[in-house]
């Protein structure tokens, strides 16, 4: 595998134009907010939780035009069907504002706001130079690197939908969730038994929010602010991502329409990358064999219910995880083993990819920090208990 695949020298020119046209609005304060040193360490804290601060300018900071050039920025570097989805999700704030009225009160307006969306350009955005451009917010979170004017990462790549299970047309993940259901719903018992690696969902991501995936990784025991969903460490075992050792089903072991659902999953993620990256990799993942695509599984099979897949290559990683209000609230993520961030890519082609110290180090933040650091005593759990658990897992595995 070559860097090859995330050439795109034209997205990248549109890219520089549209964040150089951006950055020449901004008077004096909103330039210091908003272009940030490449290693700043805020840049590799991608996590789409709400928070009490901001990287970058929000959206309220922003003239009627310069929000208009912010939007033009992403259009320029992702395809339509992407585009139409990170315009989605803000909207879906207006939604949730008639559904927490009890949980957040007063403070709804403020909260649940489409405007509170932040953008910042990290680097230097010149010709054949190198930056990063981030927009994130509840629920989205779009991480694109541009390295040298010619190649784009655009990993992590983190969409949401919440609610899920309502009358409402605005449903940006609606395709990839149902492709899952397919899949799992329809295997046969003897495939099925690969695929189901264990009864309960893990509450978010396998992988969290790490800046790089390392070799093993646990999901935490709750969401950050949602511990009414816990999980035992026979879960967090059980439902662990190993990078070497792909869990699930094998695509070459599906049926054919199985194989299209999969490879419907597969595509629409790989769509968060520039339109050519995107279609490079879509071909690669074909001419490299669906042998190498692992579709795993975890929690109910049921709409409406807790629920978990993972897409498992060996360039990226899917996640789609509903666990939350009993399947009413999606997070998903597309990562890159080797060039979340830029990642390798970067690192061979700018002398200071990273900050000295990554941020959720000092204070061992298991959000932030990678498994293999923070939980080598899970790698050692007893066989036996996990066993039990895939047995007698369920609802009553999960802690109340």
């Amino acid at each position: 595998m070559t860097d090859d695949v995330y050439e795109a020298p034209g997205v990248a020119s549109k890219m520089l134009v549209a964040a150089m046209g951006l950055i020449e609005t901004l008077d004096v304060n909103q330039r210091a907010h908003l272009v940030l040193p490449l290693d700043d360490p805020r840049r590799q804290d991608w996590d789409i939780i709400p928070r009490p601060e901001g990287t970058g300018l929000s959206l309220h900071d922003l003239s009627r035009s310069q929000k208009i050039l912010v939007w033009d920025l992403l259009a320029a570097a992702l395809p339509l069907r992407t585009f139409t989805q990170a315009t989605q999700i803000p909207q879906l704030e207006h939604v949730l504002r008639d559904y927490e009225a009890d949980f957040l009160g007063r403070a709804i307006g403020a909260w649940r706001d489409p405007n509170n969306y932040y953008v910042t350009i990290f680097g230097r955005p010149g010709f054949e130079d190198t930056f990063a451009v981030r927009f994130y917010g509840h629920h989205l979170g779009i991480n694109l690197t541009v390295v040298k004017e010619r190649w784009i990462t655009a990993g992590p790549s983190a969409m949401g939908q919440q609610p899920v299970v309502y009358d409402g047309t605005n449903k940006p993940l609606a395709d990839e969730e149902a492709a899952g259901f397919a899949i799992i719903n329809s295997l046969a018992d003897d495939k099925l038994s690969k695929a189901l690696i264990h009864p309960v969902s893990p509450a978010d991501f396998s992988t969290r929010y790490v800046p790089r995936i390392g070799a093993v990784e646990y999901p935490d025991v709750i969401d950050l602010g949602m511990p009414q969903y816990r999980l035992s460490d026979k879960d967090r075992y059980a439902t662990r991502l190993v990078r070497d050792q792909p869990a699930g089903i094998p695509g070459s072991e599906l049926d054919e329409v199985q194989q299209a659902n999969l490879l419907l999953i597969v595509d629409r993620f790989l769509e968060r990358h520039p339109r050519p990256v995107a279609e490079k990799l879509q071909r690669e993942v074909r001419d490299r064999g669906l042998d190498k695509v692992y579709f795993a599984w975890a929690g109910d099979t049921r709409p409406k219910t807790s629920h978990y897949f993972r897409v498992h290559t060996e360039r990226f990683l899917i996640e789609l995880v509903n666990s939350i209000a009993s399947g009413d609230h999606i997070h998903s993520v597309i990562r890159d083993f080797d060039n979340d961030l830029g990642g390798d890519l970067l690192a061979r082609n700018h002398p200071k990819p990273v900050p000295d110290e990554m941020p959720g180090v000092a204070d061992q933040n298991t959000r932030k920090v990678s498994s293999s650091d923070l939980d080598p005593g899970l790698a050692v759990a007893p066989p036996q208990e996990v066993t039990d658990a895939q047995q007698h897992g369920g609802p009553s595995s999960v802690e109340a």
